[in-house]
Parts: C-alpha cells; structure tokens; sequence
C-alpha cells in the first residue's frame, strides 16, 4: 500500500508556481490577484478560505478577503461580485459556499463571469468541461486529477465507481475521468443513495471515489485486493480524547481498509489541500489566458 500524500504534493506544485512568480516579479510584471469573498462566520468555511489565503501567500500570489457580514443582502453581495467582475487586475475570485439561507447560491454562481470563476461552478465552465473545452475545473475533481497524474496511477480502461452525484465533486470527477485523455479514459460508474447493490459493484472497482458524506462508509467487503481508494471525505466525528471534542475522517475505514489497497489517501492530509491547491492553479491559468 503506497500512501498519496496530499500535503506533500500540493506544497510541490506550490513550490513549482512560486518559481513561476518569481520570474513575473524579475521581469517587472505584476503577480496573479485571487480574491475570496466570505459571508458571515460559519467555522469551516472561514477556515478554508484561511487555508487557500495561506497558499496565496506561500505562492507569492496577491490575495483580497472580503469578508462580510452574516446580514449582508443578496443585492450587496451582487454589487461587490459586478465589482469584482469588472476589475482588470483580479484575476479570479470565489465566493465561499455555503451562504446564509437569504442569499440564492444558484442566482450568485451565475453572477461570476466565466473567465474569472476559478471555482469552475458557473454552467459556461462545466459545459465546457464536459464538450473537452479548455475550462476551469471544480477544484476538489481537478486536484483528484493531478494526484492520480502526479502518482503515475493508471485509469485508462480501468473501472472506476464514484460514491455521490453532487455538481461539486461526484458528477464532475465521472465526467473528467471518463473523458479521453491521462488521467482518463476510465470506465465510470456513479452510484448514490438510491443505487442498488452498492457493496458488490464498489467490490469490483479498481478505483474509488468515495463522496458520500458518510463517516468510514467503505468497509473491506467493498474493497477490491489492489484498488486505488480517493477519499473525498471531510466528516467531524466525536472524540472525547481531542482537546477539540472532535476528530476529522473520511468516508473510507482507512484502518480496516489500507492494506487491501494500491493506493489511498489520507483524511485529512489527502485531497483536502489539494482541493486548495488546485484553486490556485486555477487562478494562475486565468492570468495566464490559458482557459479563455
């Protein structure tokens, strides 16, 4: 069983863009600008965008946080986000998700111009996406990507079920691993919580992609000897022996199942900074024009 280090291989690529943008300042240019807009407090959300803040930093990219107030309006929030459309020196921006229940998502997602939705949320990048055109990708199913490129693990041919259907990670990875291409070319099932017989066809996998939001869902029993298991899952459990009360997990048993894999990723440690990692990414495509 070989570890994928998620931490590990997102400092790498980290390290990689640095050198990037430090040959932009050498020669006088300005650095790509990334700007994230939180609404409210929710903790997990504040420290993720903390997180992608952080990487900005490390990277040597510009970073804006907009944070904003849980009753800050719809239409305020649209004014900042017209603003931020219409500025040519931020290249990106995300909105942080979820919202407070008063703000439409779907109507905010819209609101974001294409060529500057590093997210890759808006419909313009996920119909690109699935038609093989240059487009931002979701950030967890783009990270996902790059570690099974950067692993040297091959899906070509290979069967692969993913476990969730959602537009953030289940629906686009299928599209992106069934598409022509390395990683690609995979055989893709995607099964959920009205699929039937979901131990056995997991069993038959080489690859998972487990996104069901189910703490330690996949058991041994659905575990092929050999299969690559990506754990997408982020799930607080209790834990009384933690100065915090809580633990974090994954959807897979990662101690049960381990040793039947190839390949498997840690929670945390595993997709999670990478998720971060490819936002970044995304921001240094769209100043480099590389999408649009």
């Amino acid at each position: 069983m070989q570890l994928i280090d998620g931490k590990a291989l997102a400092l790498q690529i980290q390290a990689e863009l640095k050198e990037e943008v430090i040959r932009l300042k050498d020669a006088g240019k300005r650095v790509p600008h990334l700007v994230a807009v939180l609404v409210g407090d929710n903790p997990a959300s504040r420290s993720y965008v903390r997180n992608k803040i952080r990487s900005c930093e490390r990277v040597g990219f510009r970073s804006t946080l907009h944070h904003l107030e849980e009753e800050t309006t719809e239409e305020e929030l649209m004014q900042l986000i017209e603003s931020l459309n219409n500025d040519p020196n931020v290249d990106g921006f995300m909105v942080q998700l979820p919202l407070p229940r008063h703000i439409d998502a779907t109507k905010v997602t819209l609101a974001i111009r294409p060529e500057k939705d590093v997210d890759g949320f808006h419909p313009t990048n996920f119909g690109r996406m699935t038609q093989g055109l240059p487009a931002f990708h979701p950030a967890t199913p783009m990270g996902i990507m790059e570690m099974l490129r950067r692993y040297d693990i091959s899906t070509s041919g290979k069967d692969c079920v993913v476990l969730g259907r959602s537009n953030i990670v289940g629906r686009p990875i299928s599209i992106m691993l069934s598409a022509k291409g390395d990683p690609g070319n995979a055989t893709v099932t995607v099964l959920h919580s009205k699929s039937r017989n979901i131990e056995e066809r997991c069993a038959q996998a080489d690859i998972v992609i487990a996104a069901i939001g189910i703490p330690h869902f996949v058991k041994p029993n659905m575990v092929k000897e050999g299969a690559v298991i990506i754990d997408v899952g982020i799930n607080r459990i209790e834990d009384p022996s933690r100065k915090s009360g809580y633990r974090l997990t994954g959807d897979v048993d990662f101690e049960a199942v381990a040793d039947r894999c190839s390949f498997i990723t840690p929670v945390p440690g595993g997709v999670g900074p990478m998720t971060v990692t490819a936002l970044i990414m995304n921001t240094w495509k769209a100043y480099s024009g590389e999408v649009y």
